[in-house]
């Protein structure tokens, strides 16, 4: 199988360059800087054991591809906010033998969120869930890394919406080559909801900067009280706190890496890069519209969305809200909120 990386940043650019350090075929998909990078210096990859170097075809789009190969494989590591423009650009490329891309080719999405599998879906037959526990960062144009060890990351892998197949453990197998654990299941949803609720704490991190004091956890527990409220009035099932470390234990421990600075989740690196977007309504705003759709107030996810969002658009520095300012504005939310929402039947 060849694997198709859209979007060769922090995840994605990991990804591929472990594939490939164990064989595998890969084509790197990147814009701007990174792609230009990319294809002058190749992608160096930063992990505990050093700095690795792949020298790997790299692309802006599928036409310098032409048609697509059958074992092809495409792994979407865009942020969701960019997930559309992807799809619809890779969505009709031909297939060798007949048909397109959107019709005969596996579509894995390794993104944060619950929300591209579902866009995916609407023009990808074989869609994939991938539940993306992986700590990495893009350093520069053509730098990543993943201080992960002694694994790089763990990755659950199951269709859209739910069950197994023969190709999700044709890619598992690929990856547990390459430095991940990849448990195939059937109920990837169950674990990217928990992801989920973890990732609440990206657009607390980016506003604030790092969550160490007390004034900052208490808040992330009350931003995250409010997540699982939601998610239990949906009736949506997520893996518990106790059974997600039971599956990690001490597998992906971070280690310092050299010429890497230390920083924070994808949100942060989103600031601190100034891209001018966030994926913010994904992950907060998941949690707002199902608290909409369920009746259920979300006013400390609704505050975070919102400032993380303003905090991008005006490309204002990563950190730069107190904390104790933050935690002001929260309690005026809250005290905002009129209790649950009013549907009408």
């Amino acid at each position: 199988m060849r694997y198709i990386i859209i979007g060769a940043g922090a995840v994605g650019g990991v990804i591929g360059g472990r594939l490939a350090g164990s064989g595998h075929e890969v084509v790197l998909v990147a814009r701007g800087a990174h792609y230009q990078a990319l294809r002058d210096s190749g992608l160096r990859l930063r992990v505990p054991e050093g700095e690795l170097t792949h020298r790997l075809p790299v692309v802006d789009g599928p036409a310098a591809l032409g048609e697509l190969r059958p074992d092809d494989v495409l792994v979407l590591a865009v942020k969701t906010q960019d997930s559309v423009a992807a799809l619809q650009t890779w969505a009709p490329i031909p297939v060798a033998g007949g048909g397109t891309a959107a019709e005969r080719l596996p579509l894995f999405c390794a993104q944060n969120g619950v929300e591209s599998q579902r866009l995916a879906l609407r023009l990808f037959r074989r869609v994939y869930g991938v539940c993306v526990w992986l700590p990495s960062t893009y350093v520069e144009p053509g730098v990543v890394s993943a201080a992960g060890s002694p694994l790089t990351g763990i990755l659950h892998l199951g269709r859209h919406p739910h069950g197994t197949d023969e190709t999700a453990h044709h890619v598992a197998a690929d990856l547990e080559k390459s430095s991940f654990e990849a448990p195939v299941v059937a109920d990837v949803a169950r674990w990217q909801y928990a992801k989920l609720l973890g990732n609440l704490a990206n657009a607390l991190e980016a506003v604030t900067g790092p969550l160490v004091g007390e004034e900052s956890l208490a808040l992330l527990r009350r931003v995250r009280a409010e997540g699982e409220a939601v998610l239990d009035a949906a009736g949506i099932a997520y893996a518990s706190a106790e059974e997600q470390q039971a599956v990690r234990g001490d597998k992906v421990t971070l280690v310092p890496l050299d010429g890497v600075p230390r920083g924070g989740g994808s949100s942060w690196q989103s600031l601190t890069r100034g891209t001018g977007t966030i994926e913010a309504d994904y992950l907060n705003g998941e949690i707002a519209l199902l608290g909409r759709l369920n009746g259920v107030p979300t006013p400390l996810n609704e505050l975070l969305q919102h400032l993380a969002n303003t905090f991008a658009r005006e490309r204002r520095e990563a950190g730069s809200m107190p904390v104790e300012e933050l935690v002001r504005r929260a309690d005026e939310a809250v005290a905002a909120a009129d209790g649950p929402l009013e549907l009408d039947h």
